[in-house]
């Protein structure tokens, strides 16, 4: 596949690719574009906190950013059970976040949770042997 990708992408003029969105456009506009072009969805909601921090994203100066989306990997909907191509269907955009030093902003669709970033000091460096073979530090 990754070979197919490389010859398709040699053999298509570079003039041919276009952007899904102009990064002009807001980011609730961004986000409605590919939710409904890329996902298939019907409609699009944002929820109160959602809609608050991309407000604040854009009068920050982050409205350009491009948008990322977190969703679950089982369906082009917010639903895990709904296999196939969907239709008909509501994205509802709980949470919103952004990555300014990587350059995006990312939204937090459905039930899609993240994994939490990991602490400035290591685990590791609270974990001792002791002479008599005892470990301490651990949890």
């Amino acid at each position: 596949l990754a070979n197919a990708v490389v010859e398709a992408c040699k053999s298509t003029p570079l003039d041919n690719f276009k952007f899904l969105y102009s990064l002009e456009l807001s980011l609730m506009e961004k986000t409605v574009k590919i939710c409904k072009e890329i996902y298939g969805a019907a409609e699009v909601t944002f929820s109160d906190k959602a809609t608050a921090q991309l407000a604040s994203y854009e009068s920050q100066g982050f409205g350009k950013l491009p948008i990322c989306i977190a969703k679950t990997h089982l369906s082009l909907s917010t639903d895990p059970a709904r296999k196939g191509v969907p239709t008909g269907f509501s994205v509802t955009v709980r949470e919103a976040r952004a990555s300014v030093g990587a350059g995006f902003i990312y939204l937090l669709l459905g039930s899609i949770m993240t994994i939490p970033g990991l602490p400035t000091l290591p685990g590791f460096f609270n974990v001792d042997l002791l002479p008599d073979g005892k470990i301490v530090g651990l949890f």
